[in-house]
């Protein structure tokens, strides 16, 4: 197994200009203070905002930060594909720009994955998590959607569809082609990862 140098991270973002700054300075300062070697990929999806200048000025003082434009056609799933297919770290995480997910887990993460884990899959709904401002509906839907694919794969994993996770290269490599265009990648890829044998 490859030993672990350097992690990439990977923010697709759309019109998330206002969030970037405190994201990308939370995420940085946190990689930084545990002496974590990163690049923090910024792939932006067609945004009609300030995007580009504001990574484009965070970049002065925060140099791991990259700037990607999907060119292509749009959708959360291909844009983090195009990421997935740039970044250069020994391991990759997918996060979202709105600072929904916690950098402390984020090194939390990588430290599982430096003792040998190959994939850490992040769940909203452990035993004991209290999740806020969820929308009823969509929790609802949730909750059916991730418990069907439960049944349906035989596994013990409760949240899928959080995008929430980090992989080893090597997982990348070995769970390739990504087909799905959408938030649907965040279910193809563990899916994939788990069946395939690894671990996590």
């Amino acid at each position: 197994m490859n030993s672990l140098k350097k992690l990439s991270v990977i923010i697709p973002s759309r019109n998330e200009a206002e969030n970037l700054p405190d994201c990308l300075i939370e995420i940085s300062k946190e990689l930084k203070n545990h002496s974590i070697d990163h690049e923090i990929l910024i792939i932006d999806d067609g945004s009609t905002d300030k995007t580009y200048e504001v990574v484009e000025s965070l970049k002065k003082e925060y140099p791991a930060v990259v700037y990607v434009k999907n060119s292509g056609e749009n959708g959360f799933g291909r844009t983090v594909q195009l990421g997935l297919q740039t970044f250069s770290g020994d391991a990759v995480a997918i996060m979202i720009a709105d600072r929904s997910d916690s950098p402390r887990n984020l090194v939390e993460y990588w430290n599982e994955l430096k003792d040998g884990t190959e994939c850490v899959l992040g769940s909203r709904f452990h035993r004991g998590s209290h999740v806020q401002q969820y929308p009823v509906l969509k929790l609802v839907a949730n909750r059916i959607v991730n418990t069907l694919i439960r049944y349906a794969f035989n596994i013990e994993y409760n949240d899928v569809t959080n995008a929430f996770k980090i992989y080893r290269r090597e997982v990348i490599e070995g769970c390739k082609p990504f087909i799905a265009p959408h938030f649907n990648l965040t279910v193809e890829i563990p899916l994939k990862a788990i069946i395939r044998g690894y671990s996590w």
